[in-house]
Order: structure tokens, then sequence, then C-alpha cells
């Protein structure tokens, strides 16, 4: 039996409901072959049946368990060098002279959509380089994802050699130490993290967010569409201080969606921040 293209529809548009994420119709055998494999766990053989499941059930943990199928996790650390390069180089240096005029040792930071953990480690890694005695500096990196196992691999902190092939290897020996073929973040890094579940759709857990200097959300808004864009870009701005910082995808655009971020040009980088 195969999943009909209105049955499709409507498990796609519940998933919107519930995640913001949107299926297009060409993504039918991806999303049917996810269900599929949930279904024969659980000896259910019928994709009306599961839908009902999911859909009324008061348990949401099984379309948590569907949710974390169906959302994809590729990344590695340092991923899209070049932008993380002129965040590091001219961007944190702006920031940092400005909260040391001000007299304030405290930076925010906020990795949405951080699947398995690379992204707000390789920040935490950054800013022990960059910062001036960064053991002075009260730091937050907040970590969020839909995804709940995959923030269970986040929290280990174990990665195999594809996730750390762009790592400089003064930073692979600084940061990492090596279990077999395996590599795990050491102790200073990962105490610098908060990972913490999230759906960004969530509007009273996104209004919970404040103050933050940076937030990185990038990769994620590709799956969502735009209506739903446009409503985590707004949060995200309530979210962010005033002359806080933005980064999202190279296919990602943030003028494309709202004006209410500002460009700017620092140290030869154009990047987004509030105004």
């Amino acid at each position: 039996m195969s999943l009909t293209t209105d049955l499709y529809q409507r498990y796609v548009d519940l998933i919107y409901k519930r995640t913001g994420i949107w299926f297009e119709p060409h993504k039918l055998y991806y999303v049917e072959k996810r269900i599929s494999e949930r279904m024969e766990e659980l000896d259910v053989i019928d994709y009306r049946e599961y839908y009902h499941l999911i859909k009324f059930s008061n348990d949401t943990a099984e379309i948590e368990l569907l949710i974390n199928r169906l959302t994809v996790n590729e990344t590695y650390f340092f991923r899209d060098f070049p932008q993380l390069a002129g965040f590091a180089e001219a961007v944190l240096p702006e920031v940092v002279r400005e909260k040391q005029a001000a007299g304030v040792r405290k930076l925010k930071i906020w990795s949405a959509g951080c699947a398995t953990g690379e992204e707000p480690y390789t920040l935490a890694i950054i800013l022990l380089e960059m910062l001036p005695d960064p053991k002075s500096w009260e730091i937050e990196i907040l970590a969020t994802d839909i995804n709940t196992r995959v923030l269970e691999e986040a929290r280990k902190g174990y990665y195999n050699a594809r996730s750390v092939k762009d790592v400089p290897p003064e930073y692979l020996e600084r940061y990492f130490t090596r279990r077999l073929d395996r590599h795990l973040i050491n102790l200073n890094v990962k105490k610098m993290v908060q990972f913490k579940y999230l759906n960004l759709m969530d509007q009273q857990g996104m209004q919970e967010q404040s103050g933050f200097d940076f937030i990185f959300c990038r990769n994620v808004l590709i799956y969502f569409n735009p209506e739903s864009r446009l409503k985590v870009l707004e949060n995200f701005y309530r979210s962010i201080r005033s002359g806080g910082f933005i980064y999202l995808g190279h296919s990602e655009s943030v003028s494309r969606i709202t004006e209410a971020f500002k460009m700017k040009r620092v140290g030869g980088n154009i990047v987004y921040y509030k105004p």
C-alpha cells in the first residue's frame, strides 16, 4: 500500500502546523519512506491509521519521533569557513570593542537549528581563540533544535572524521580528544554550550529568548515556506539586542524575507543587524 497524494497532503499540513517545516509535492517519496519505516516498527500497516495516531493522540512523543526522522541534520565543524572567518575576524572584534568601551563583558549567542552540535561548538572555539582573556567574559551559547535525537548526540560531543574534516589541525589538537576513530569535544568547550529543545514555530518558546548579540540560523529556513520564514525572523528580531547580528546560510537572504534587519559592511563582509 502506498501513500496517496491526498493523505500525503494531510501529513504535510499536520507537520507544517506543528513545526513550520513544509514538504513540497516532489518530497512525497522521501516522506513516505520515513513514515513507512516508523509504521513498520509499530506494526501499523495503514497510512491513515498512523495519521490518526499522530494527529489525535494526547501524547506528542510519536510525532516527535517522526519529526526526528524527517528533519535533515547534515553538518560539520567550521561549515562555510569564509562566513565564520568574517564573523571571527571582523564582526566579533567590533562587538567586543563596543562592549569593553561600555564596561560590559558578556556575550550571548544562539545557534538555532543546531543539529548534532557542530555549529555551536565551532562558535565556542572561535570565542576561545578570538576573545581577549576569554575567562574574564560571561559567555552564553544557546543551541536549539526540534530534533530530540540529534540534541542527545550533541550533548555527548563525539564526532567522526567527516564532522571534523575542516577543523584546523591546531584546533583539533587543542579542543578535541581522540578516542579510536572518534573525536570527543573537550570539556572547556562543551561547558560553554547549553542544548535545548525548541520548535521555531512555538511562539511562547521563541518569546522567552532575548538579549542575543548574535543569532546563527544557517541552512534551516530553506525548509520553511515564506510565511513561516517571516514569522521566525520576526521572533529573531525581538530576540536580538539593538546592534546585534543575524547569520543565515548562503542560499538564504534576510532582505528577501524582511526589511526589519539592516545591511552593512564590516571588514569587507556584508552582514545584517538589528538597528
